[in-house]
Formats: structure tokens, C-alpha cells, sequence
């Protein structure tokens, strides 16, 4: 009985020593995990990011000698916590949703559309061509115009509408909110899933892609030579473009995603099929999700604006206005910047010497 006591005073005193050399560096990764946890890392400056994975290492070492010579259960448990809030801080980093959204729209959308250039490049000139067939092939006959637009898109307008009857439709104002409402709603729904169209079918190595830029591209061209056959043809482009800038964009954007997969699959390079085109889908499908955006803005100018504004000058200077806005954004916007680069994240991961030297997921390291 004497020799357990002093053999137990002897335990206590040397987990009391172990703890007390190192309490301050658990202390301050403690203080840095807690900020980290209820701000994120921006919030700390060049010198913490420094320590941060100095002080993870260093409690990890601590954990594994505790664990070593069995020290005490409280501080082995303390340890083994701290360790795992503390690797989930660095490793699994909190992004909020309003930080996300601002990275997508200033860096990741734009960035994800110039990488594929010149797919979206051969969609607009396949959609361009649809709409001169269109329109040379309607104005020279036509009878052809419901070959290219269905009865329900055409609505009362068609090739033997009157001018009076094409204008009405160009310059009728609607009164009705909850019609507003509802046609946005519509043309949202139809919009979209004609642009998810084109970025699905690009599964199929890309050839339907270009069939249905092209078919939508005639629908408009049949569209305009009927109105332009009645000296409306001006009047046409200033009543579809103030939202058809934005939509026909979403729609090319879509298609240009759809490309570019399907030329991933056809021509894989030095990946395997199925893993380049899970790179590709990752950039693509960022392009998806804006392009759905695009659709929402277009859907509101085409339900809101379009229907309320008659006034050429202004639909002309909404167009002008809309596609400068536009190429400026997907020309200038997240130039020069790489993903992750305003993420303090990757300036830690730097000094740290990259994940490997951040030291074994707490989990792993030997009991």
C-alpha cells in the first residue's frame, strides 16, 4: 500500500509537469481555433496564419507522447479534441455563403467561360448561322415559318399577320402584375431548360449541342424576316433584345459548356475518358449555374421592363447598355486572379509547406 502511493503521487506530478511545459502553446492554438471557428481565417493576420500550423504540429506531438506513456485520461482527451478542432479549422474551412457567392460571380463564373473560348465561340457562330437560315429562308418563302417556330411560341402573330396585328403585340403595355408575374415565371421555366438543354446534351460528344443552337438561332431568324416583311424589323430587335442580349447569352453559355464536354470525351488527351470529363463537368458546371442566373435577369427585363417600356430610344439604349455590361464583365472580371488566391487559406498552406507538412490527420497518428 505504501509503494502505490508514492508511485500514483509520482504519475500525478509527472503529468503535472508535462502539462504545465506546453499548457501555452494548447492555450493560444486554442484562442486561434476559437476565432478561426466563429469568423473563419480572414480574420487572422500574417502572424497567426504563421503559427497556426506550428502550434496544430506541436499538439499533435504532444498528443502522441501523451498517449505513449499513458499519461493522464483528462489531458489525453483535451488533447485529442483540441487536435480535431483544430484540423477541421485548417483543413475544412468554413466559406459563407455570401463570401461563396461573391468568389463565383467575380472570379469563378467569368474565369470558367474565357478557359473555354473557343467552344462559346463556335456556339455563337452555330446560333448566328441558325438565325440567317431563318430569316433567308422565311423572307423567300414564307410558308416556312412554322417550320421553324411551333403555333404556341408564335402565338397570334404569323406570316399573314397584319402590320397593325404585329404591332399591337411590340407595343401593348400590360397592366396586370400577377400577368407580369406570370409570364416571367414562364419564360424563366422555358428559357432554362432550353439553355440545361444544350449543356446536357453535350454528353453526346457535343454534336446535338450544335443542332439545337442552330434550331433556336432559325426560330428567331423566322421570327424577325416576318416582321421585317412588314417594315418592322427595327422595331423587332428593340423589343427582343433588351432581355434577349441576357438569354441568348445564357443559352450560348450553356451550349459552350455542352462543347466543351463533348469535345472532352471525343478527344481525352492524357486523361481517361470518364476522369477528363470530371474535370471538364467541374468547370462546366459552374457555367450551368450562372447561366441559370442569366436566365433569372432575362426573365425579369422580358416580363417587367419589356412589357411595361414602348419606347424605342429606351429599349436601344437598355440593349447597348446590357451588352456593354456584359462583355465588360466576362472580359475584365477575375483577370489576373487564380482560384483560392484571396483565400488566407492558401497563404497558410504556403508557409506551412504545403498540406504534407501540416502533420497527420489526428486520427492517425500511432495510439
Amino acid at each position: 500500500m505504501n509503494g502505490a502511493a508514492p508511485a500514483k503521487a509520482g504519475f500525478r506530478l509527472r503529468s503535472f509537469e508535462f502539462r504545465r511545459e506546453r499548457e501555452a502553446s494548447w492555450r493560444e492554438l486554442e484562442d486561434l481555433v476559437k476565432r478561426v471557428e466563429k469568423r473563419g481565417l480572414q480574420r487572422l493576420d500574417a502572424h497567426e496564419l504563421q503559427r497556426l500550423p506550428t502550434l496544430y504540429r506541436s499538439v499533435l506531438s504532444s498528443l502522441s507522447v501523451a498517449r505513449a506513456i499513458s499519461l493522464d485520461k483528462n489531458v489525453t482527451q483535451y488533447l485529442e479534441a483540441l487536435s480535431s478542432r483544430a484540423y477541421f479549422a485548417i483543413y475544412c474551412r468554413r466559406r459563407f455563403l455570401g463570401h461563396t457567392m461573391l468568389a463565383f460571380f467575380r472570379e469563378t463564373f467569368p474565369q470558367s467561360l474565357r478557359r473555354i473560348r473557343w467552344a462559346f465561340l463556335l456556339a455563337t457562330s452555330v446560333f448566328l448561322l441558325g438565325v440567317t437560315a431563318g430569316f433567308v429562308l422565311t423572307e423567300d418563302d414564307p410558308t416556312r415559318f412554322y417550320s421553324f417556330v411551333d403555333e404556341g411560341m408564335a402565338g397570334p402573330r404569323g406570316p399573314d399577320s397584319s402590320r397593325e396585328d404585329l404591332m399591337e403585340v411590340l407595343y401593348t403595355k400590360e397592366d396586370s402584375a400577377s400577368a407580369l408575374t406570370s409570364f416571367a415565371t414562364f419564360l424563366f421555366t422555358h428559357n432554362a431548360r432550353i439553355g440545361l438543354l444544350c449543356f446536357a446534351v453535350g454528353f453526346v460528344a457535343g454534336v446535338p449541342v450544335l443542332l439545337v443552337l442552330f434550331a433556336n438561332g432559325t426560330m428567331l431568324g423566322a421570327m424577325w424576316a416576318i416582321h421585317a416583311a412588314k417594315g418592322l424589323g427595327g422595331d423587332f430587335i428593340a423589343w427582343v433584345l433588351p432581355h434577349g442580349v441576357t438569354e441568348l447569352l445564357a443559352v450560348i453559355i450553356c451550349g459552350a459548356a455542352g462543347l466543351s464536354m463533348g469535345y472532352g470525351l471525343v478527344f481525352p488527351g492524357r486523361f481517361r475518358r470518364l476522369d477528363n470529363l470530371a474535370i471538364r463537368g467541374r468547370h462546366a458546371g459552374s457555367l450551368a449555374v450562372g447561366a441559370v442566373f442569366l436566365f433569372f435577369v432575362a426573365a425579369l427585363i422580358e416580363g417587367v421592363f419589356r412589357q411595361l417600356v414602348t419606347d424605342v430610344p429606351v429599349r436601344v439604349a437598355v440593349i447597348t447598355a446590357t451588352l456593354a455590361l456584359w462583355v465588360a464583365y466576362f472580359t475584365l472580371a477575375g483577370r489576373g486572379a487564380r482560384l483560392g488566391q484571396n483565400d488566407p487559406a492558401e497563404h497558410l498552406f504556403a508557409a506551412a509547406g504545403a498540406s504534407a507538412a501540416m502533420g497527420p490527420e489526428p486520427e492517425r497518428v500511432a495510439r
